[in-house]
């Protein structure tokens, strides 16, 4: 299997898990649930993570695990800042930017120094509103930050993993 058709492949997840991982209603008692289980789930896999989760701008849950550094942190805010501006995940922006070559952050002169499309931040989505949030891990590999973004918010919305994990 060739590179571009793992991403392809990816890249086609990604917009089924967009479509999918969509919550009814959030605030900030979901946001604070959802980062309380972001965080035991990494406590689960004995990885050392930082979590948050934005809504509406604000920072409602961050927790920096032991064995993380500030780099963990920066990098969660830089991925953040990426969903924040566009409503992607920051994998699916990375991934578009290796597959094609240029990078939008380029294309929009964005500071990498406050901008990074690597895995790990994926939009918060409400039905019938759009993008309130974003949810956050680093600390991993990049897709694996995102398969445990995934995993956490498959779970809260009664999704199987299975149909909407990467492969």
């Amino acid at each position: 299997m060739s590179e571009q058709h793992d991403i392809d492949r990816d890249l086609a997840r990604i917009d089924e898990q967009l479509r999918r991982l969509r919550f009814d209603s959030f605030d900030e008692q979901a946001a604070w649930e959802l980062g309380c289980d972001l965080r035991q789930r990494a406590l689960d896999r004995h990885a050392a993570v930082t979590v948050e989760v934005r809504l509406n701008g604000a920072t409602v849950f961050l927790h920096a695990m032991t064995g993380t550094s500030p780099a963990n942190a920066d990098w969660a805010r830089r991925k953040r800042n990426v969903v924040e501006l566009l409503h992607q995940p920051s994998y699916a922006v990375g991934l578009h930017a290796h597959r094609d070559g240029r990078s939008i952050l380029d294309v929009m002169a964005l500071p990498h120094r406050d901008h990074a499309s690597h895995g790990g931040s994926f939009p918060i989505q409400v039905h019938g509103v759009g993008c309130v949030g974003a949810v956050t891990v680093s600390g991993l590999p990049q897709r694996v930050d995102h398969s445990l973004v995934v995993e956490a918010l498959a779970a809260r919305l009664g999704i199987p993993l299975g149909e909407v994990a990467l492969d």
